[in-house]
């Protein structure tokens, strides 16, 4: 495991799931973390169960609240050395003409907003010490068309165009920005994801699954614990030439 001894990490929507996956495996490296998450119950159940970790109730698609996040994360960590900005929702599952403005711009906010927020906090803290990492999350659904999953697809595709744009802005002050493409991630999401699509489709959610399973060449999920080990390399000394990338964690996404 690359070592993280002393480096001050931020992690967003990390009380359950991957954030909180992501959250144990740097806490194991060395790190200092502070979470947040929009869940007050399951932000209040994981720092009950972690007391080495610390962190608040946030709305990271909220402008007011995620200035608070910052001042108050930065104060607790004493500055800030890594960003992993993980908020995120599937948003609405149907056709295009049967979205509506509400919920598309719900899906955006929490899965675009929230990340240009969030990266808009850390980048002048990061830029101003010289050195730090910028982790915000896209999905294979950022790399392929996605039928009836627009809004999140588009925000997913945005993620890699504000990985690029912002990797080049602060690549010269000795700041790396990247970000990870998951496939399906074994979990409660991805449950909910597939109830949704059997239910729109008409087909079982056993058949939804093995569709999902199919298109990948390892034929197989993932783990939240694979997208750590991938964050971890990343913003470790063993990815310190790693900018502006699509790291994609997915066994090969063959198509969707």
């Amino acid at each position: 495991m690359p070592s993280h001894l002393h480096q001050r990490v931020l992690i967003t929507a990390a009380a359950s799931g991957i954030g909180l996956v992501m959250a144990d495996a740097y806490r194991a490296a060395g790190a200092k973390v502070y979470i947040c998450d929009r869940d007050a119950a399951a932000l209040n159940a994981a720092l009950a169960s972690r007391p080495a970790l610390a962190g608040q109730v946030c709305d990271v698609s909220d402008e007011a609240q995620v200035a608070a996040l910052f001042a108050a994360a930065t104060a607790h960590l004493q500055g800030l050395d890594i960003l992993v900005s993980n908020a995120g929702i599937a948003g609405p599952t149907a056709n295009l003409e049967d979205i509506s403005l509400a919920d598309w711009r719900n899906c955006l906010a929490v899965n675009l907003d929230s990340a240009f927020l969030c990266a808009r906090a850390a980048a002048p803290l990061l830029r101003a010490q010289g050195s730090g990492s910028i982790i915000l999350m896209s999905s294979t659904a950022g790399l392929f068309g996605f039928p009836r999953r627009s809004p999140y697809a588009s925000a997913k595709w945005a993620i890699r165009g504000l990985t690029r744009t912002l990797a080049q802005e602060l690549g010269p002050a000795g700041v790396r920005v990247n970000c990870i493409c998951p496939g399906s991630v074994s979990g409660e999401r991805i449950d909910r994801v597939i109830t949704a699509e059997a239910q729109k489709t008409g087909r079982s959610e056993d058949a939804v699954r093995a569709e999902m399973t199919q298109i990948s060449s390892l034929k197989s999920f993932i783990s939240p614990q694979d997208i750590a080990s991938m964050a971890l390399f990343i913003t470790s000394s063993a990815g310190a030439r790693i900018s502006g990338q699509d790291l994609t964690v997915d066994g090969h996404t063959e198509t969707l």
